[in-house]
């Protein structure tokens, strides 16, 4: 079987980018550490981007990949997947307040004395 370019560089680089990059996102919350919400800023970009690939390429190709079962199409197809744009959007919503927050805090002037 011939296979998808697309598909197959895809999967590349989220075997091997966005995969360890998730642990590491992982981590980094876990620790508490500083780069953390820039790491989940750029995993859930990542994600947005290649899920809005997917769907886009798929539907440039007249959903031709895709089983035209109502059930499947809805519930498989464009359901399972769509949930891989709703967490990434959220997470990406709230990196972005937090980084907005911190930058906000910092952007304060300072007391004199300190």
């Amino acid at each position: 079987p011939r296979s998808d370019g697309f598909t197959v560089a895809m999967e590349t680089v989220t075997a091997w980018a966005w995969g360890p990059l998730s642990l590491l996102t992982f981590l980094a919350l876990l620790r508490r550490h500083p780069a953390r919400y820039v790491l989940q800023l750029s995993v859930s970009l990542g994600q947005l981007y290649g899920d809005v690939l997917y769907f886009a390429t798929e539907a440039g190709a007249g959903w031709a990949h895709a089983d035209p079962h109502p059930l499947y199409f809805w519930g498989y197809f464009v359901g399972l997947n769509g949930v891989w744009l709703l967490v990434p959007g959220l997470l990406l919503a709230d990196a972005c307040r937090q980084l907005a927050r911190a930058q906000r805090a910092l952007d304060q002037p300072r007391a004199k004395g300190r």
